[in-house]
């Protein structure tokens, strides 16, 4: 322990080195990095523990602040920290030993990278006078992370410790947000130093934007009040940034129609007459057309990625004025030229946009929209989610929608990836944001349970649902043990195809039906294997039970209850656009095959 001594002089002052009630500890690395944590008010950490780490958990074991869940693969580490920050605006930190320990979580933080989640991994290393030796267990971390992180530490001096776990959280919360990894090879755990954390800190080479320019906002809000056929076309970007409220008071003050992104979804409300539902690969017909035809297109926190606006040379035919606001530089024009970019944190500039709303120089008439609103209307009437109802086998959407009725749209909603993702995602309507918590930009199976433990442990007392097929619970189905330890009690909404449902479908419209190893012959009895790891099983497999087992599950507050719904296999997602064809050239059902 270090007392920090000052000298003093003046009237009536003794002079010499007197002792200050300021006191620094002298620590080990392995606790300067617990006491990090507990400086950043992390509250849990997600982790698997090994050699080149065990000093750090040695760490934890000494303290009761930061609490350390036990997961049983390291992917569903990085997957359990992700799903706690995405729904908690929190930063998730996952720990994890070196060699194949990081090696497994690399999925979870590609898939936190794709969606620009704030993270924070922490990796052992081997000892630094082992590095490049092929020391046992060791691989080249920072290399293999580098594509897909937002940054990354590999940590050579314990004096330097401190400091750069401080850059990692400053790093992954600012800006356009992301994972950012520290390497800390094992001698730095035991090495001493004075420990320091700082208050703040800034980096010369790394300055996040903030306001948006003023003359560009302006520009912005001239071109939308002139628009005859506007559209407001929001993205992940709302949610990550806590703008959703500010987004609804945009949306409801200019009257236009909306659309949200499948990472969007929640960041305007889904029970609004202007919501026109999720848009792009399987959007509905109405956010479809309405993006290829509107006059003026606003895009907040989104991108135009490939699975949005397919064809991006189809999408240029349509004559249209862009506006792209967006934290990320980069992600301007870099798809699709626009005409007013504006850089800035969304909540900052749409606080303004909505503030030159009230000026008088944006108070006379504008343009109607009636016409505009007459035509989305039209095919708002083609009912394009409409789908067969049975008296004999289980709809997929059908429990979608019974699920949202059991919850009155008030859960968490975690998902695999597949079609049970899609269904999700067209019939539960989210009217709040952080409460649809999926893989978009990587498309990753296996994410849903660890999403789900994630998401209760970030919002104890919620309620919290993940929705999954036969295929993609089995990648993590071993965190149902890590749900018993800790007592997490989500429900598992199993849409049970019997098939890789996606693949299957991919296959009816581009290989003839021809289904090549896209079947399950070979499945596990799920009731006994929810059992077996002390939860509950049941399987429902006609739909006069569905929203009773439903209800039946949710009451039980203090168990995970795993539902296997035996669903139609024919069963398919639309609307569909294939790859290379444009937003108004939908596949509405099997018939346009």
């Amino acid at each position: 322990m270090e007392v920090i001594k000052q000298s003093i002089s003046g009237t009536g002052a003794q002079t010499g080195p007197i002792e200050t009630k300021q006191v620094r500890d002298t620590l080990t690395g392995a606790e300067i990095v617990v006491r990090c944590l507990e400086e950043e008010n992390v509250g849990h950490v997600f982790g698997y523990p090994g050699g080149a780490v065990l000093h750090i958990y040695d760490a934890l074991f000494g303290q009761d602040r930061v609490r350390h869940v036990l997961v049983r693969h390291e992917q569903a580490a990085v997957h359990a920290a992700d799903a706690y920050s995405r729904s908690s605006n929190k930063v998730g930190v996952a720990l994890v030993t070196s060699g194949p320990g990081v090696t497994n979580a690399i999925t979870g933080i590609a898939t936190a990278f794709m969606d620009s989640i704030p993270m924070v991994i922490i990796s052992g290393q081997v000892p630094l006078h082992a590095i490049g030796q092929d020391a046992f267990q060791e691989c080249d971390t920072i290399g293999i992370t580098r594509p897909c992180v937002k940054h990354n530490f590999l940590v050579r001096d314990v004096n330097e410790l401190a400091l750069t776990i401080k850059k990692a959280f400053f790093i992954a919360r600012t800006g356009r947000p992301g994972p950012v990894l520290i390497d800390i090879p094992k001698d730095i755990t035991t090495h001493k130093c004075v420990y320091d954390y700082p208050r703040d800190v800034s980096m010369r080479s790394y300055k996040p934007a903030g306001e948006g320019h003023p003359s560009q906002i302006r520009s912005a809000v001239q071109l939308l009040l002139g628009a005859r056929r506007p559209l407001i076309y929001a993205g992940g970007g709302v949610i990550l940034a806590d703008a959703a409220p500010e987004l609804n008071k945009l949306v409801d003050r200019l009257g236009y129609p909306c659309t949200n992104t499948l990472m969007g979804l929640g960041g305007y409300k889904a029970s609004s007459d202007q919501f026109l539902g999720m848009l792009g690969m399987h959007g509905t017909y109405e956010a479809n057309m309405a993006m290829q035809h509107c006059d003026v297109l606003i895009a907040i926190g989104a991108r135009f990625d490939d699975r949005v606006i397919g064809n991006t040379d189809h999408f240029a035919s349509e004559p249209r004025q862009i506006i792209h606001i967006d934290i990320d530089p980069t992600s301007i024009s870099k798809r699709v030229k626009v005409d007013v970019p504006i850089v800035g944190n969304l909540k900052n500039v749409l606080r303004k946009m909505l503030a030159q709303l009230d000026e008088p120089e944006f108070s006379g008439p504008r343009p109607p929209v009636s016409a505009w609103w007459s035509q989305i209307n039209t095919w708002r009437d083609l009912a394009c989610l409409k789908y067969p109802v049975s008296q004999h086998i289980i709809k997929p959407q059908f429990v979608i929608e019974k699920l949202w009725d059991v919850t009155r749209g008030d859960a968490f909603i975690t998902s695999d990836v597949g079609q049970h993702q899609m269904w999700a995602a067209q019939y539960y309507k989210f009217d709040q944001p952080r409460r649809w918590i999926n893989s978009g930009g990587l498309g990753t199976m296996g994410v849903g349970l660890p999403y789900a433990m994630g998401v209760q442990l970030a919002n104890p007392g919620a309620t919290v649902a993940c929705v999954t097929g036969e295929a993609s619970i089995q990648m993590c189905i071993q965190e149902l043990a890590t749900c018993k330890q800790y007592r997490l009690t989500p429900k598992i909404i199993m849409l049970n195809n019997r098939s890789l449902g996606m693949v299957c479908q991919l296959q009816d419209v581009y290989s003839g039906s021809r289904y090549a190893e896209s079947y399950m012959e070979a499945l596990p009895d799920f009731d006994r294997l929810a059992e077996s790891y002390g939860h509950v099983g049941i399987t429902i497999d006609r739909p006069g039970d569905v929203e009773a087992a439903l209800q039946e599950a949710f009451a039980r507050k203090d168990r995970l209850v795993f539902m296997n719904f035996i669903t139609d296999q024919a069963e398919n997602v639309w609307p569909m656009i294939k790859a290379g064809k444009g937003l108004d050239e939908m596949l509405m059902g099997a018939e346009d095959l």
